[in-house]
């Protein structure tokens, strides 16, 4: 039998996400649930060891996966973000989402992110595509200049899609992210690390197994 036929047979109002604490997709996920206030199973993943529930639920085994009651799979973690706060958006985060500024960060900015992260991996001039990349934050710069968010002057999808990439990035080399003029940027990135709900977002959790207690988050 199916995931998702077990999943809709069981009759269990809570979807199940399976997650990885640092996976920035993951974040952005986990951001949108506490946003629409969706309590949902969560299942963290090692992804060394990845469960057979998952690659069951998603073949291409990546998280998050979202695996709602009705036994219907979202696997993208931008679907999930739009999923959750179609059901709930109090802080209308929908109204200020900017799609074409996701997309330049799920696409180009990424692309610059994982070559600068990691050379090693990508053989890759990790210089050359870390400038390439803080070219593009110029373009979030000028936004928040005249503005404390992305979207305007409150947060939006598009500031909680973008962030734990921004802080991937930040991380790799803080003392070199630090010195760049930015201010705008670094008082972004401050105001998101300091924000109660990623706090909440990143909770820490042991890898799930098979046959394991419910674990619900929020907790």
């Amino acid at each position: 039998m199916s995931a998702r036929r077990c999943r809709a047979m069981m009759g269990d109002s809570r979807p199940i996400l399976y997650s990885f604490r640092r996976c920035p997709y993951a974040m952005r996920a986990r951001l949108a649930l506490l946003a629409s206030g969706t309590v949902c199973e969560i299942r963290e993943v090692k992804l060394s060891a990845k469960p057979a529930e998952l690659i069951a639920a998603s073949p291409k085994a990546t998280v998050p996966v979202l695996l709602l009651p009705n036994g219907a799979v979202i696997d993208q973690s931008l679907d999930i973000m739009r999923w959750a706060l179609g059901r709930n958006d109090p802080g209308g985060w929908l109204t200020r989402a900017d799609d074409v500024l996701i997309a330049t960060n799920d696409g180009p900015f990424k692309h610059h992110l994982d070559r600068y992260k990691y050379p090693q991996r990508y053989n890759s001039d990790p210089a050359e595509h870390r400038a390439a990349a803080l070219a593009l934050l110029e373009g979030l710069e000028a936004r928040l200049m005249v503005a404390p968010y992305l979207g305007g002057a409150a947060r939006s999808l598009t500031d909680a899609a973008i962030f734990p990439f921004i802080r991937q990035f930040a991380a790799t080399d803080p003392g070199w992210f630090a010195a760049q003029p930015l201010p705008g940027l670094h008082a972004w990135l401050a105001d998101h690390l300091a924000w109660p709900l990623f706090e909440r977002a990143m909770v820490r959790l042991d890898p799930w197994a098979s046959g394991d207690a419910p674990l619900f988050f929020p907790s």
